[in-house]
């Protein structure tokens, strides 16, 4: 009854067990390669077989290798037509195209296969003459494929093998109506390898859809980083209260700290938003850390020479987006720091997966405030485990649940109701870090400040520093008492009667007396 389990989850040793060719199996050895990974170990002859793959398996895994090799093996047998395709995969991001691109150069080098590569930020002109040309592999986004295809350029019956990689972030991104058009384009008959990284209800409902009796194949838990990274949390405190996004001053010199405490050979460090990108770029720069940046909003020619550099070791930091969290294949990387605690879950899962690749070594550290941690809870529930605290004070540090209450009862600043606690801070030091520093450390009296369209309220705080604004009560109309005056100098302690010492010159008119008939 169970003699058929060993086969079945049998892990190859090495490639030549896998059925591929002497060819790749030469290009494989050149590049470094010796054993295939779980996933290359399932994937590949069931692609030999050709049936249909529905694969899960965390970034880093190998994925593109499990597809590519049987590929190149299974395409040197034919010749490809003008405007028609052999086979198509699609990639979410220009950068996980061109990533595998590479890869059919790197493995495919000993035989004669024709590729395209359509992505933005490329002319089209050249792409549409190496299409007529007939391509085996032709490697897209969505986007820019549908775009040809409108134009007439493209003929897709001829497609006998199609990919869809990274589907869970295709459907972050929106691209499902896209993808669902492509494959309505397509013969019915046809070989289709979907995989995904996580697999949430609606990509499990896309894969019933254009799949047919597919082999599952799931080499890890879904959502679950690497054995080979080092996790790290670093908490943050600021002044900015619950304002969202706040303590952006005390994250980036705590970036800073981290930089110069770890020494990272390389490292990519992320940012939720482009233009945080930029300030942090700028910011490392300033004090002489020299970085680069990546982001959706530069030109493809710039993005394409910054990943370059990256990979060739001319730039060791480099501040991203999520655009690079996915496609970007560099097995030494030694760090990756989450400047933000990403929002979704997964992509904390998919921006860490850029380091500990190949069985290496690596190191993942995130940097969040009081704010982030409902984001951190979200990460914990979906990996099952809590990141670690990473302290480069050497002080104990607090769970970010306590964090998420603010200081303890009494210490909760000017924000907080009640009456204020005066009591010392219990660091001992007379000035607190400017970034990574506990919690607890938050002075008794936050500094908040008024905002600048009341200089009432400033002028107040100024002559009465024991009074504090309450900052939760809602701001209305002014009373006329407390209506600022126009001059500093005009400014009496005697109580304002009427319209003071002001007298519009229509009031001092006299009206004309009106005649009694």
């Amino acid at each position: 009854m169970n003699t058929a389990a060993p086969r079945q989850n049998k892990i190859f040793m090495n490639f030549q067990d896998l059925g591929l060719s002497d060819e790749v199996l030469r290009a494989v050895d050149e590049a470094g390669y010796s054993e295939p990974t779980p996933i290359q170990a399932q994937a590949i002859p069931v692609v030999f077989m050709g049936r249909d793959i529905l694969g899960c398996a965390q970034t880093g895994t190998g994925k593109t290798a499990g597809f590519t090799l049987p590929m190149i093996d299974i395409l040197a047998a034919g010749r490809a037509k003008a405007r028609m395709p052999r086979s198509l995969i699609l990639e979410p991001t220009r950068e996980l195209a061109a990533q595998v691109a590479e890869s059919f150069d790197v493995y495919g080098k000993y035989h004669k296969l024709n590729k395209a590569l359509l992505i933005g930020g490329h002319t089209m002109n050249e792409q549409i003459k190496t299409i007529d040309k007939g391509v085996d592999v032709l490697i897209a986004t969505p986007g820019r494929l549908l775009d040809l295809f409108d134009r007439g350029h493209l003929l897709m019956h001829d497609v006998k093998i199609l990919v869809i990689d990274e589907a869970d972030r295709m459907l972050d991104m929106g691209f499902i109506p896209d993808v669902e058009k492509i494959v309505g384009m397509l013969p019915k008959i046809r070989n289709t390898l979907f995989f995904s990284a996580t697999m949430p209800l609606e990509i499990r409902r896309l894969a019933d859809k254009f799949l047919m009796n597919p082999k599952e194949i799931s080499v890890s838990p879904p959502a679950t980083t690497a054995e080979t990274i080092t996790q790290g949390l670093v908490m943050v405190k600021h002044q900015d209260g619950k304002r969202p996004g706040g303590g952006q001053k005390e994250k980036r010199a705590g970036l800073r700290r981290l930089i110069g405490s770890e020494k990272p050979r390389n490292a990519l460090i992320f940012c939720n938003r482009k233009r945080d990108v930029d300030i942090v770029c700028k910011s490392l720069n300033k004090h002489g850390i020299k970085a680069s940046r990546l982001h959706g909003d530069m030109p493809q020619p710039a993005r394409t020479e910054t990943l370059a550099k990256f990979k060739s070791g001319e730039i060791t930091l480099l501040v991203c987006s999520d655009v690079a969290a996915r496609g970007l294949d560099i097995p030494d990387m030694s760090h990756v720091i989450n400047f933000d605690v990403p929002i979704h879950a997964e992509d904390y899962v998919h921006r860490i997966g850029r380091t500990g690749r190949a069985g290496r070594q690596g190191h993942a550290f995130t940097i969040a405030t009081a704010e982030d941690s409902k984001y951190l809870a979200a990460i914990k529930e979906m990996s099952g485990n809590e990141i670690p605290r990473h302290d480069l004070d050497g002080n104990a540090m607090v769970s970010p649940k306590s964090v998420d209450k603010g200081a303890p009862k009494g210490e909760r600043g000017s924000a907080g109701r009640g009456r204020q606690n005066n009591k010392p801070a219990k660091s001992p030091e007379g000035s607190i870090p400017e970034a990574i520093t506990p919690v607890a450390a938050t002075p008794a009296v936050a500094a908040t400040e008024p905002p600048p369209a009341a200089p009432i309220v400033a002028e107040a705080i100024k002559t009465d520093p024991v009074k504090k604004p309450n900052s939760t009560k809602k701001e209305g109309r002014p009373r006329a008492d407390k209506a600022p005056v126009r001059e500093k100098s005009e400014q009496s302690n005697a109580p304002v009667k009427g319209l003071g010492d002001h007298m519009p010159a229509f009031l001092m008119a006299s009206a004309p007396k009106r005649k009694v008939k």
